[in-house]
């Protein structure tokens, strides 16, 4: 077994989260953290992957994938790495980068631009797995199970 790494916090204020981690996701992210503040929505450029019970997003630019933008604080994103199993051990399936994007605050105020935190499927990780034809995860996800 690999040694666990020292958690190296991203100092990004906010999170942007496209998959499983948004609200009524089945890794909704008020299950890591109940009073998470929610700001706005973001479109993030990138391609989804089919990774079975959860997205892969591959930043390349074919789609703008819809995701949800959280403020950040370095407890929650601990956990994160954690449920993206980056930390305590690196599986390599996901990297954290940090991206420019517009946001849609929920208020309906005017979109700003701000950094924002992702997590990012590796190319091996993506190898062979299906392109997901859609910009919104969650909403094919349901369709597909329903």
């Amino acid at each position: 077994m690999t040694d666990p790494i020292p958690h190296i916090p991203s100092n990004c204020p906010m999170v942007a989260v496209y998959g499983t981690l948004r609200r009524g996701g089945s890794n909704d992210i008020r299950r890591w953290q109940a009073d998470v503040r929610w700001l706005g929505h973001c479109r993030l450029p990138g391609q989804l992957h089919d990774m079975g019970p959860y997205p892969g997003l591959v930043l390349d630019g074919s789609y703008k994938v819809l995701a949800e933008v959280y403020e950040l604080n370095p407890a929650l994103e601990r956990e994160l790495d954690r449920v993206e199993e980056i930390w305590p051990v690196d599986i390599g399936e996901y990297a954290k980068h940090i991206v420019d994007v517009e946001l849609l605050p929920l208020d309906g105020g005017q979109s700003q631009p701000v950094s924002v935190l992702i997590y990012v499927a590796q190319p091996a990780g993506v190898q062979g797995r299906a392109v997901i034809d859609a910009d919104d995860w969650l909403a094919w996800w349901t369709q597909r199970q329903g």
